[in-house]
């Protein structure tokens, strides 16, 4: 895999075809190989470029990863794109990878040609219990990585299977825990509410959400969602959290249509 030389460090990713850019950004916990079941048929079309967050696949912890926060990941998207001085592109994001990604075409609506968000943290209604919840992932208490994705991966697929033994080997030494347990702190933070700038996205925005996703249900928060982005389209997928990994022929159905009309 080539990487860039980032101020967090060195930073991973995959590359496959020729195109106009796709940058795929995943969850947490997760890397760039969660969208193994996608990526070939993506790749003939777009140059598909699959990241690895620090600390996360092969790239290389950041420091202090206790204090690590959903800014931090946008910072790294940020300096991705200037690195491989990429023009406006496409992405794909799940979860915190969403998050980055509809930050960007907020912030900066030049660097965004479309958007694909897959249960994009950020749209969450808080209470009592949701902020529960985060500070309990947040401690040494906490779900392990192996544990909270058999929670939330569906169905079960040559990628699923291959990401939940990921998530109880790599994802589980006692620093990656670490740094999974910040962002749920993260989660649960004002700086991860998107909804005060969502109404700055422009690019064209496709929302996908998992039927059956228990971190983070298309009702309510792919509804709400989609009223901060009137003009996306919302699609709901008879999936978990991760709708590419699960029912990856029905993601692309809807995926490719889309970015097709762009």
């Amino acid at each position: 895999m080539p990487s860039l030389k980032l101020s967090t460090g060195s930073v991973y990713y995959s590359e496959y075809g020729h195109g106009e850019p796709l940058v795929l950004l995943h969850a947490n916990p997760g890397d760039s190989r969660d969208y193994e079941a996608v990526i070939p048929s993506l790749a003939k079309t777009y140059r598909v470029l699959a990241l690895d967050w620090p600390g996360y696949g092969q790239s290389n912890m950041p420091n202090q990863p206790e204090s690590a926060n959903v800014l931090l990941f946008y910072k790294v998207l940020c300096e991705f794109l200037d690195g491989l001085s990429l023009p406006p592109a496409l992405f794909i994001g799940n979860s915190v990878g969403g998050n980055a990604a509809a930050r960007l075409a907020a912030e900066m609506p030049e660097r965004v040609s479309g958007l694909i968000l897959v249960a994009p943290g950020g749209f969450t209604p808080h209470n009592f219990f949701t902020r529960l919840f985060c500070q309990f992932q947040g401690s040494r208490f906490s779900l392990s990585p192996y544990r909270f994705a058999s929670l939330y991966l569906k169905q079960r697929t040559p990628t699923t299977q291959a990401m939940l033994q990921r998530a109880s080997t790599l994802q589980a030494t006692p620093e990656r825990i670490a740094l999974n347990r910040a962002m749920w702190r993260s989660f649960g933070g004002p700086e991860n509410d998107l909804r005060l700038i969502a109404s700055r996205i422009k690019a064209p925005t496709l929302l996908v959400f998992g039927k059956y996703d228990l971190a983070i249900p298309a009702n309510p928060d792919g509804k709400i969602a989609k009223e901060w982005i009137s003009s996306a389209k919302l699609v709901v997928l008879p999936a978990g959290h991760e709708p590419f990994a699960e029912t990856p022929e029905l993601f692309l159905e809807e995926a490719q249509q889309f970015l097709a009309r762009l």
